[in-house]
């Protein structure tokens, strides 16, 4: 099994060097996986590399909408 990982075509990543998880939605802004896709990354699979890769453009890092702004800060 070993010898599948470092066989394997690392080009598989995608991972965009923008390394930022959001507090919210725990996802990185760079590239849409979780803390736990990126660390188990290059234990996986290509398959299930393939997955995920195939679920990253419906995912959201950045929620949609504003957090508060001026209205928040006017109802406290």
């Amino acid at each position: 099994m070993s010898d599948e990982i470092w066989s394997r075509n690392e080009l598989d990543s995608p991972c965009i060097q923008i390394c930022v998880v959001h507090p919210e939605t725990r996802l990185c802004t760079g590239c849409n996986r979780s803390i736990d896709e990126i660390s188990r990354w290059s234990k996986m699979t290509r398959e299930t590399r393939l997955s995920i890769m195939d679920e990253l453009p419906s995912r959201q890092s950045i929620p949609k909408g504003r957090r508060g702004g001026r209205a928040a800060r006017l109802k406290r």
